[in-house]
């Protein structure tokens, strides 16, 4: 089914608007035509990420929490449902407002695009997959998940955004997409939220020690974050309509990744060793092979030049 509304201008509604991947993800959808209405609670997100957009006629902002009723009186072709808290520091600090947003706030989000017979997005997650015993994750891989453990707020919150989404798709003919989105780093991270790529570069810019949890053997996967919302639009615009990876393959350990923001912000840091947290991942690497061959998708920007980007941000936040 080709997308909606080919002949004027679409009009995109983009939740969590003012968040790291909301906000770029806005951007993109202007740079390329779109109308955007974005919606945004702040609860996590941040005006600084959207303030460049004020005057732009083509964007408008609605502050409200998406798990409350959302009423618009406009064409819509696209929803786009990047709301909720992402972060371990975040979704342990709400863990409440993280299971509402992923199953009020889905709900509300799939209605909206059920009542405007627009395509929604659903940006999912790695966390998915939970501690996962299959390697590299295909997307086929049900998971390994603790629903009861620090973590289980928002892996169940998106395990069952997903399944609200598909059952939406199924029962009232929704065009839906689901995106499960790894590790993405990029400019307006928030310098607070407990990622590892904030955590590593606010620290090394202030020379304090870099703090590794375990032995700093568990892997993860680092996707820039153009590549990511470049993936998500293709998503979006495609035919496909069962989850998909979008992510960097690319597999380093945490202690390497450590070792390299030294390196890169020219740091005195010292690599300091935690204890492991409850429910970390061990290894978590993206099968993409899915993405590839629908999409025509694979990352582009190398690490060292994303990191470049990424700590140029840092810079002026620290």
């Amino acid at each position: 089914m080709p997308p909606p509304n080919k002949t004027k201008q679409p009009a995109s509604v983009v939740t969590g608007a003012a968040g790291f991947l909301g906000s770029h993800l806005t951007d993109l959808l202007l740079a390329r035509g779109h109308k955007v209405i974005g919606i945004d609670n702040f609860i996590t997100g941040s005006v600084d990420n959207i303030v460049h957009l004020g005057g732009n006629p083509n964007f408008k902002f609605i502050l409200q929490d998406v798990t409350e009723f959302v009423f618009l009186n406009e064409p819509v072709n696209y929803v786009w449902h990047f709301a909720s808290p992402a972060s371990p520091f975040d979704y342990l600090n709400f863990p409440i407002q993280t299971l509402k947003v992923g199953s009020l706030g889905t709900h509300k989000a799939l209605g909206l695009a059920k009542d405007k017979k627009a395509r929604f997005l659903l940006a999912s997650t790695s966390e998915i997959y939970g501690d996962p015993l299959v390697h590299p994750q295909t997307e086929n891989y049900w998971g390994n998940v603790n629903p009861v453990g620090p973590r289980g707020c928002y892996d169940e919150a998106k395990r069952f955004a997903e399944a609200m989404t598909m059952a939406y798709h199924q029962e009232h003919k929704v065009q839906t997409r689901i995106a499960r989105i790894f590790n993405t780093y990029g400019p307006r991270m928030r310098l607070n939220d407990g990622r590892i790529v904030p955590t590593f570069i606010s620290q090394a810019l202030r020379h304090k020690p870099v703090t590794v949890f375990g032995k700093g053997r568990q892997t993860r996967c680092f996707c820039y974050v153009s590549d990511l919302i470049e993936g998500i639009y293709r998503l979006m615009m495609s035919n496909y309509d069962l989850p998909m990876n979008i992510g960097n393959p690319t597999e380093m350990t945490v202690l390497e990744f450590a070792k390299e923001i030294v390196r890169s912000t020219h740091s005195r840091s010292k690599i300091t060793f935690k204890p492991l947290p409850q429910d970390d991942p061990k290894r978590r690497r993206p099968d993409i092979t899915r993405a590839k061959k629908i999409l025509g998708w694979s990352p582009k920007v190398p690490l060292d030049k994303g990191l470049l980007q990424t700590i140029a941000y840092f810079k002026r936040k620290v």
